[in-house]
């Protein structure tokens, strides 16, 4: 049994520090680093870029609104589906290119924070991003979020596919993550965690906050890196995965 773990890092800029990358490297299978816009710079992509390499860790690009300010979390209003499209060929562009530089092979895209939220309910941006993803390289695999517009747009895209649950995020009725303005959409206990997360691979099915069962095909795990206790979670839900006879390996296109 086959599963990959993911997080999202290479979060650091400038002279800020953001999450323990060199830690978290050594639990996850996949990397999702950060493009520059929510955050990263040339250095902190290049540095995360190279420690995954180190590490067998696969990489993949993390683009996200325009917004260092919000950590990518605010919507930006008024950026049109073409001009996201633009975005995210950019942000993929910026890092495969220094993927390249250093003979680091990119395989996956996912996108971040208000990006990745608004693409999972709305078709128009989903598309861009999976037009962008497209143009940029077909085989990158579009990770997304199961049920979801992303899901469909990049199976009508024809690109491969990776379905990803989120270990600390808790889940909406229909399908995408609890508002983090809401209590209890965060999860910070590990052990907590780990146990819905076997609950959901075993089920095949997304948990909601109210209980409800969505079937889901489920191809890889996220923790966020930039989350207090992210490695601890990280390293907890690891070891309950191993113990029930799972496989920790960068994640692999599903298909339809």
């Amino acid at each position: 049994m086959l599963i990959d773990l993911n997080s999202d890092m290479g979060e650091s800029f400038g002279p800020w520090a953001i999450g323990d990358d060199a830690r978290m490297l050594e639990i996850v299978s996949s990397a999702n680093i950060a493009c520059g816009f929510h955050a990263g710079d040339p250095e902190v992509m290049h540095s995360t870029l190279s420690l995954a390499h180190a590490q067998g860790v696969g990489a993949g690009a993390h683009p996200g609104f325009y917004d260092l300010q919000g950590f990518g979390r605010r919507q930006i209003l008024g950026d049109s589906p073409a001009q996201i499209e633009r975005q995210i060929v950019y942000q993929i562009g910026a890092l495969q290119g220094l993927a390249k530089s250093i003979g680091i092979p990119l395989r996956h895209v996912k996108t971040h924070g208000a990006l990745g939220n608004l693409a999972a309910a709305d078709p128009a941006p989903a598309q861009a991003v999976a037009r962008a993803i497209y143009s940029v390289d077909r085989d990158l695999i579009m990770v997304v979020m199961p049920g979801m517009e992303t899901e469909k747009a990049a199976l009508k895209r024809g690109l491969p596919v990776v379905r990803e649950i989120y270990a600390d995020r808790a889940y909406a009725d229909n399908g995408n993550l609890l508002s983090r303005k809401l209590d209890g959409a965060v999860l910070h206990d590990p052990q907590q965690a780990a146990t819905r997360i076997l609950r959901m691979l075993e089920q095949q099915a997304i948990t909601t906050v109210s209980g409800r069962a969505l079937p889901s095909r489920i191809d890889s795990i996220c923790v966020h890196g930039d989350t207090p206790g992210a490695v601890a979670m990280a390293a907890a839900l690891r070891a309950r995965l191993e113990g029930q006879g799972f496989t920790i390996a960068p994640m692999q296109a599903a298909g339809g």
